[in-house]
């Protein structure tokens, strides 16, 4: 059989090999799904949101002895409330919500410790 004399159009060509491609993918065997159960993955996950309050110190006033925090809107604490600074996972000083309030920033006493600004606010 002398194919040299056939002329295929290069469009042609290719939209027959992609449909040989396609056709040949459709007819292997699909691969059966691996599943495997452990313990853990047995229980459904429990979701639970986190309602903890978190802020970071904005300004520092070491001779007055208070800060200014910027906490998330509408997240502010109350005013006589207790709250813990980190810095770098390590609890470094211990506040107390004093006020006054503006937006999203709140005033604080230093009661323990230190505090620098970017430390992070907890409740906890």
């Amino acid at each position: 059989m002398n194919l040299s004399g056939l002329k295929l159009n290069p469009a042609r060509s290719r939209l027959v090999l992609l449909l040989a491609l396609m056709v040949s993918g459709c007819a292997s065997k699909p691969t059966p799904a691996i599943v495997i159960k452990s313990a853990a993955n047995s229980a459904p996950a429990i979701v639970t949101p986190d309602f903890s309050l978190a802020a970071k110190v904005i300004s520092v006033n070491t001779v007055g002895r208070f800060v200014v925090l910027s906490f998330p809107v509408n997240q502010l604490p109350k005013v006589e409330q207790t709250l813990f600074l980190y810095r770098g996972g390590l609890k470094v000083a211990e506040v107390r919500i004093t006020g006054p309030q503006s937006e999203g920033n709140i005033v604080a006493d230093l009661v323990a410790g230190e505090a620098q600004v970017g430390d992070t606010v907890r409740d906890q």
